[in-house]
């Protein structure tokens, strides 16, 4: 009875996978590794906090608190005298160093700042468009820095939460236009071949053969000055795509070369089916995966690009706000030894670079949705 059951089961596993979709064959697959799934959720949670920055940041990213300049970070609390309570942060003591006249802040435990969700606070409008002043979480009086503020007293969870958005959306950008290139010149030079294929390699070889950041340098501190912050961040856009799309090249030019004489496509041109038909309908569908798995491991490195033009002054600049732009403060040796929560930002960057690589990892592993 036994042996029956565990048959029927397997018979039942066997037919399920059989009767299953390509895009939910992968799916299993990837739900297999815990690494990607937990990165996977990393990236939706920061890609939220981009998309709605202005409800999640506690405060305006620009506000200046000239009595709060480099407070360190609050801790939240949840107990208070051996009891479980709501979640609140104690307010602040400054004094001053007679020698240095340095401010140094200590706990004042006689304010006490409960903290609300859903909590009227600075105005803003989402995405230009619906004016409110409603944020996820903060403090009705006194002050909430739970990462500290820097130079000019700005709350740096909040440039942080800021910065997300253009950090993390130049990389999809960046990205898609790389896929744009990489797929266009790869399918030619893989379908067609001959003279076209070596002067499509010849070019392809010349860019990979350029150091990355120097070559950055260059094309980033040619811009125009006199650019507004929009015209640079698709400036810096597509200069990090103009090098990036090189290796997805390669790929689809390999996989065109394959899949150029596989029986599906010979019918199809037997047939007589054009060859834009061909390709678009018949040969790129078969690349799916693979170039899913190519954006995912690229878009890191659209993330570090712009991380590093930024912070070397060549990328974004103030006012407008990005991871790069916020670890300009943190540019000196005196400011990491004495406000090394201004390095913060370094930490979003590795995790979400983390997160993409962990993902991409298990997209790779479930490309062949058979290996289930």
């Amino acid at each position: 009875m036994q042996n029956n059951s565990l048959n029927k089961r397997m018979d039942e596993k066997a037919e399920k996978i059989y009767y299953a979709s390509e895009a939910k064959l992968i799916w299993w697959r990837f739900k297999k590794n815990k690494l990607a799934i937990i990165g996977m959720i990393i990236l939706i949670i920061l890609y939220a906090l981009g998309i709605f920055c202005e409800f999640f940041a506690p405060y305006n990213p620009n506000k200046l608190n000239s009595a709060y300049v480099y407070a360190p970070p609050q801790r939240i609390r949840i107990i208070r005298e051996g009891k479980l309570v709501q979640p609140y942060v104690y307010g602040y003591k400054m004094t001053r160093d007679p020698k240095t006249l340095q401010r140094i802040y200590t706990t004042d435990e006689s304010k006490i700042y409960p903290l609300k969700f859903f909590i009227e606070g600075d105005p803003y409008k989402l995405w230009g468009i619906w004016e409110s002043n409603i944020h996820f979480v903060g403090v009705e009086d006194g002050v909430f820095f739970p990462f500290g503020t820097d130079r000019m007293g700005r709350d740096v969870l909040s440039r942080i939460i800021f910065g997300t958005r253009i950090s993390t959306t130049i990389g999809l950008v960046g990205v898609l236009i790389s896929l744009l290139i990489g797929t266009v010149l790869g399918g030619i030079s893989g379908y067609y071949g001959g003279s076209v294929d070596f002067v499509i390699q010849r070019i392809i070889e010349i860019i990979k053969s350029i150091p990355t950041i120097p070559l950055w340098m260059a094309l980033a501190a040619a811009l125009p000055r006199y650019m507004t912050q929009l015209q640079r961040y698709f400036a810096i856009t597509v200069i990090l795509s103009l090098v990036g799309w090189t290796d997805l090249a390669r790929v689809i030019r390999s996989k065109f070369i394959i899949l150029k004489n596989e029986d599906f496509v010979v019918a199809a041109q037997l047939a007589g089916a054009r060859q834009t038909r061909v390709i678009f309908r018949h040969m790129l569908p078969s690349l799916t995966s693979h170039m899913i798995v190519s954006i995912t491991l690229s878009i890191p490195g659209m993330i570090l690009g712009e991380t590093g033009l930024s912070f070397l002054g060549l990328g974004l600049q103030s006012p407008a706000i990005s991871w790069g732009v916020l670890l300009q403060e943190a540019q000196n040796v005196r400011t990491v030894a004495l406000q090394p929560w201004l390095m913060l930002p370094a930490m979003f960057v590795i995790i979400t670079v983390l997160c993409f690589n962990f993902v991409g990892d298990g997209l790779r592993d479930a490309a062949d949705p058979y290996k289930i």
